[in-house]
């Protein structure tokens, strides 16, 4: 399982981010100084997104370049009205077999994954948010629709002019590998419009971010110290179960707030952050790693919020504010789907939707019979303990590869946290009905 993990964040992933910091300072500074055209700005972006995606990808790049190129295809061609749901169609089935693929790999063929076709796997999931969302702004009215474009009487060079910004937006290397959801809107302003990266407050912003990295990476060490020393799954007894599925979801979460941190640095540096006079909390920038808020909040629901703030943020506005019946439900099947469908992320995404329905019901009834400050306090102790808890053993499934380590989880004393929240969601639905 850690070994998993190292596979597929830490090794490669952050090494090709990494290298990728120069090209994104060069870009940003090309555009302060005004060096390049509109054209000029996309092409180096898309062919910078080329090259990283050779470089970290191999030949498997072809399973992201196809896409993208019928994505593109596809939007040119279709109306506002239909793009959304054949680009949604597409790009899903494509993914799926994808994923499909890394099943046989590790199922059927009891083999370790490429490293490449894993990096793949994961840009490609990136691809299917920047897809989806550029074709619900074109549906939404939000971003021109190119529509006609290849059925017009235009000349070819035109035609890949109209389809330029599409591609430029689907394969811009800040975002290939990782980071937080950019809107199609957004990136256009950024590369039409001149940098909002100013030296002063860049050199600070990026400073600040290098400091959090290296905390996090000498967390990591002694996480995975306590972690490698003490028992495992297989031979933790009783409590000591609950200390081992605590501290490696702790290594999980340390792994994922330093990967969420250095994508987002990347993303500073090509000018593509927040601007000098806008706070990370709005609209237009949301930044994935809250980690203060994460680790303190006592509700799964405002975890649930803020954890990969901009994949929850897309998850909302493609899945639960379409869904008429059981959106929330429909949400976390969706992103079981949208991850791979693995046995550990079926049954960890259905657990935290029963876990948040339980939460909603839990702290509306103790809002309404809470009064006294020190019981509130206990209550926030109580809860903050509990969630951590849960969320722990939801990581710890969604992240298992194995039925067998699955059971093993399941079929140890961790269990008992979310059952005792899904006896307070029986008790308190069945008062509900019972008041009505």
């Amino acid at each position: 399982m850690m070994d998993w993990l190292q596979l597929f964040f830490l090794q490669p992933v952050s090494l090709y981010q990494g290298a990728a910091f120069p090209f994104a300072l060069l870009f940003n500074y090309l555009c302060i100084t005004d060096s390049f055209s509109t054209h000029a700005r996309y092409l180096f972006l898309l062919v910078g997104g080329g090259a990283l995606a050779v470089a970290a990808m191999g030949s498997f790049a072809v399973l992201v370049f196809t896409p993208a190129l019928c994505a593109v295809v596809l939007i040119c061609l279709l109306g506002p009205r239909d793009v959304h749901r054949w680009t949604f169609l597409f790009q899903m089935s494509w993914q799926t077999l994808c994923h499909l693929g890394l099943h046989y790999t590790e199922y059927y063929l009891q083999e370790a994954p490429s490293t490449r076709f894993c990096i793949t796997l994961s840009s490609l999931m990136l691809l299917t948010q920047r897809v989806t969302s550029l074709s619900l702004d074109i549906c939404e009215g939000k971003a021109e629709a190119a529509s006609g474009g290849i059925k017009s009487k235009s000349s070819l060079y035109e035609h890949l002019c109209k389809a330029l910004p599409y591609f430029s937006y689907l394969l811009f290397f800040p975002a290939l590998l990782g980071g937080p959801l950019c809107s199609f809107q957004r990136f256009q302003a950024r590369v039409q419009g001149p940098s909002s990266l100013y030296p002063r407050h860049s050199f600070w912003a990026l400073t600040w971010r290098v400091l959090q990295i290296l905390g996090l990476e000498c967390l990591k060490v002694v996480m995975r110290w306590v972690v490698g020393t003490g028992a495992g799954l297989t031979d933790c007894r009783q409590l000591q179960c609950i200390f081992v599925m605590w501290s490696s979801a702790g290594l999980f979460k340390l792994t994922y707030y330093s990967h969420w941190i250095l994508d987002d640095s990347l993303l500073h540096a090509a000018g593509f952050g927040p601007e000098s006079d806008q706070s990370p909390g709005e609209e237009g920038y949301i930044s994935d790693a809250d980690i203060w808020t994460l680790e303190t909040t006592h509700k799964i629901s405002l975890f649930t919020r803020k954890w990969n703030q901009s994949t929850a943020r897309w998850l909302r506005r493609l899945i639960f504010q379409q869904g008429r019946t059981w959106p929330l439900m429909q949400t976390f099947v969706f992103s079981a789907w949208w991850h791979g469908l693995h046995p550990g992320q079926v049954f960890g995404f259905l657990c935290w939707a029963v876990m948040l329905e339980a939460d909603y019901l839990i702290h509306t009834r103790a809002n309404l019979f809470i009064r006294s400050w020190p019981m509130w306090l206990l209550y926030r102790t109580l809860t903050w303990a509990h969630t951590q808890l849960i969320i722990a053993y939801i990581m710890l499934a969604v992240e298992v590869r194995s039925l067998s380590a699955l059971w093993l989880l399941c079929n140890s004393y961790n269990s008992v946290f979310p059952t005792v929240y899904c006896i307070l969601l029986f008790l308190l639905v069945k008062r509900k009905h019972k008041f009505n």
